[in-house]
């Protein structure tokens, strides 16, 4: 692949399959900046493992002499070593000035000194390369020879992708930028995305100014616009589909992903990989919103604050405590071969399926969905059992760069178009109905584009219905 020169493609081949950028060290010194052309902004906590801000970051910064081998750059990575000059006997608590003998090249102004893992000062000029001054008196007693520590509490920051590293780099030395693996993953594939931020720029350039279809908006109503598309169209046209594997605990129940709109398929998954699709139990049972707790002449009774007492659902516990095979009919002992007809087993049960209602005879199993408590609740047979959720999201739940498919952009255009024309009073109403229409022709369109039907997937399933049915 080319080397990007102006096209939209901005990254390089490493930066995209590999996630990192690389540059040679000019020259030696401290304070060098290093600015990334990652087309995904870096997320900055902190330089330190040690921190807890340090897993916010979403890269990591690596050095290397030949460029073989990195080391990350870390205040372990930073730590230089010196024996404590003093008098016998004596020490230099409450001094500023740290001597060590033999000097010390390596160590710099912002470095933090410790003895053992306690900080006990940090440098704040260097004298000589065995004579250094602190910015506060030190906190603890320094014997004569006692090793100190010396390393950059953080080595490197980052600001508007930009990296500083404040400790030395020695020029022809290499460093590098690598975006954390779940990054990774997310910037794969990106191409096939518009950013909403761009699309907006878009319209604005192409539909708004004098001579222009629309004189003037405000790029506040484009936004709300535009994010409101976003999201009618995720649920029919665009289905931005998430999927979680989970493990179906004790208590039968999964709390609903924190961005879900709607299911699209709940399924359980067996010891080959394989899908099997688990049902909704809606015409077996529900969760009951509310389960009052009554007198003896069935009236719900309060509570000092004029509330209805709640009880526990009996609904629920003879669900959850069912055997599904009381449902689905299954006859044979074991379960893995109950719902089907196994014709090397015999039990003298031979016609007992015969009437059974098609729409429960399944064994995979049942679920739920308890809007009060905001839970999947599944049948007691998938107890620990592996299953695969997906589900819907509206595309604006986490990201604030949203993302359209370019199969889709011109319907977007299109949507925001009509939806400034139709609640602007000024406009006639056949200019509003011409747009309205062309917003829907677009919006077939897209949903064209987005179905992904391929001529050879066709073929196959006409192939399979070709067979021979044999008994």
């Amino acid at each position: 692949m080319s080397i990007p020169n102006g096209g939209l493609i901005t990254e390089t081949n490493a930066q995209y399959y590999a996630g990192s950028q690389q540059f040679t060290i000019a020259s030696t010194g401290v304070g060098q900046t290093f600015t990334s052309a990652f087309e995904t902004n870096l997320t900055f906590g902190s330089s330190d493992p040690a921190n807890n801000n340090y897993l916010l970051n979403n890269f990591k910064i690596f050095t290397s002499p030949d460029a073989n081998v990195w080391t990350e750059l870390t205040p372990t990575s930073t730590a230089t070593t010196g024996a404590a000059l003093a008098a016998a006997g004596s020490n230099v608590t409450g001094q500023k000035v740290v001597s060590i003998n033999p000097g010390n090249n390596n160590i710099l102004a912002g470095m933090s000194v410790l003895n053992g893992n306690t900080l006990i000062g940090v440098i704040q000029t260097v004298n000589s390369n065995a004579n250094f001054t602190c910015v506060n008196n030190l906190t603890a007693n320094v014997t004569n020879a006692t090793t100190l520590t010396f390393r950059f509490a953080s080595p490197w920051t980052e600001a508007n992708n930009i990296i500083t590293v404040n400790s030395s780099l020695t020029s022809g030395n290499y460093i590098k930028i690598q975006l954390n693996e779940d990054m990774l993953w997310e910037t794969h594939g990106d191409y096939e995305y518009t950013k909403l931020q761009d699309v907006i720029n878009n319209f604005l350039i192409a539909y708004v100014g004098p001579g222009k279809l629309i004189p003037s908006v405000n790029r506040n109503d484009v936004i709300f616009h535009a994010r409101r598309g976003l999201q009618e169209f995720s649920y029919d046209t665009l289905r931005t589909i998430r999927s979680q594997e989970l493990t179906v605990p004790e208590n039968l129940t999964l709390v609903i992903p924190q961005d879900y709109v709607n299911y699209t398929r709940i399924s359980c998954v067996d010891d080959e990989g394989v899908q099997k699709t688990i049902y909704p139990a809606n015409l077996l049972t529900l969760r009951p919103y509310a389960t009052p707790i009554q007198d003896n002449d069935g009236i719900p009774t309060q509570d000092s604050q004029f509330s209805n007492l709640e009880g526990t659902s009996k609904t629920t516990e003879r669900w959850d405590t069912n055997n599904p095979r009381n449902i689905s009919g299954a006859f044979i002992n074991d379960y893995e071969v109950a719902n089907v007809y196994w014709r090397n087993y015999y039990d003298g049960a031979l016609g007992q399926r015969y009437g059974l209602n098609p729409e429960t005879s399944q064994r995979n199993g049942w679920f739920i969905i308890d809007q009060r408590k905001g839970l999947f609740a599944f049948s007691n047979n998938l107890k620990e059992k592996l299953i695969i959720l997906e589900y819907i999201s509206d595309g604006n739940a986490y990201n604030e760069d949203f993302k359209i498919p370019k199969l889709a952009e011109e319907a977007l255009y299109a949507h925001i178009l009509y939806a400034i024309l139709s609640t602007n009073v000024g406009v006639q109403e056949y200019i509003v109905q011409r747009f309205k229409k062309e917003r829907s022709a677009k919006l077939r369109n897209a949903k064209i584009r987005l179905s992904n039907i391929k001529l050879e997937e066709i073929v196959q399933v006409m192939r399979n219905k070709s067979k021979w049915i044999k008994y």
